[in-house]
């Protein structure tokens, strides 16, 4: 059964509204969520799900995302969304957290990881390395999606299309998630709720982070979950990773993409929470 969630809204030092999303017993451990690139707080509904009964959960709508302000384009870089999720940290008032993020919200999650040592007690990252945003097949993959993206379409069936195609191994509920929180009726058409200008011109014009000084600095229990079909994650990178921190473990789920929270959302979750779990409770890696 869905565990419903309730809707909330911060303001950032630089005054732009945030909205985000929780779930679960405010007394229990918190764990917060970082969507993708063009991603939503909803999408972590699933894992929110299965997180719920044993954590407290905050899924965030990153700046120009889901129901959150849209900023200047230069401003859509790491830098500045790890000062967002800093802010966000200081708005719930949480003294250690643990953190799930996806693509762009792994990248972000390193980086706040290593600029705020000793405040996480675990981290997950799926689908992202260092070098993934900078080279290889994914990261052409992305960079193309970016420019030839429409800005909206004529009605619901032919966004939905996009997304078939976009996504081919996409389930039939994330893709209903991404056409109700990803898309609106706006203008006669099917625009986009997040700023796809705005991401798309910082996705293709500004450099990507080193993620390589944030890995080596990790100072808490750490998995990378890699989709067994990615073209984001090189497997060569994982060997790298082991090698690079001794608090970094692996998992690789089979039948997924570079979205493997979308492909395979039940192997995803128990993936999540087994191990936030074992970290809660002391367990050794």
């Amino acid at each position: 059964m869905s565990v419903p969630a309730i809707s909330h809204f911060f303001t950032t030092p630089d005054a732009l509204r945030l909205h985000y999303l929780s779930w679960g017993p405010t007394e229990a451990p918190p764990v917060i969520l970082l969507h993708g690139l063009r991603a939503y707080a909803q999408t972590w509904q699933a894992l929110a799900d299965t997180l719920a009964p044993h954590f407290r959960c905050y899924a965030l709508d990153q700046r120009g995302r889901g129901l959150s302000d849209w900023a200047p384009a230069p401003s859509y870089c790491t830098e500045q969304y790890v000062a967002d999720l800093e802010a966000f940290v200081e708005h719930l008032g949480l003294a250690r957290l643990m953190l799930v993020g996806h693509s762009l919200g792994g990248a972000n999650a390193l980086e706040y990881a290593r600029r705020n040592p000793g405040r996480l007690r675990a981290l997950v990252i799926e689908d992202i390395g260092p070098g993934s945003s900078s080279s290889g097949d994914g990261a052409a993959r992305i960079r193309r999606e970016m420019r030839d993206t429409p800005a909206g379409f004529a009605d619901w069936e032919a966004a939905r299309e996009f997304w078939r195609r976009a996504r081919p191994g996409i389930s039939t509920q994330a893709l209903d998630s991404r056409l109700a929180h990803s898309m609106c009726e706006r203008g006669g058409e099917i625009a986009w709720r997040h700023d796809q200008q705005g991401i798309a011109w910082a996705r293709l014009n500004l450099p990507s982070a080193d993620l390589w000084p944030a890995v080596h600095a990790l100072d808490c229990p750490t998995l990378f979950i890699r989709g067994g079909d990615s073209d984001f994650l090189p497997v060569s990178t994982l060997d790298s990773l082991l090698a690079g921190n001794p608090l970094i473990r692996i998992r690789v789920i089979e039948g997924a993409s570079h979205y493997v929270h979308d492909d395979q959302s039940e192997a995803f979750n128990h993936a999540v929470v087994d191990f936030l779990q074992q970290q809660e409770h002391g367990e050794p890696l």
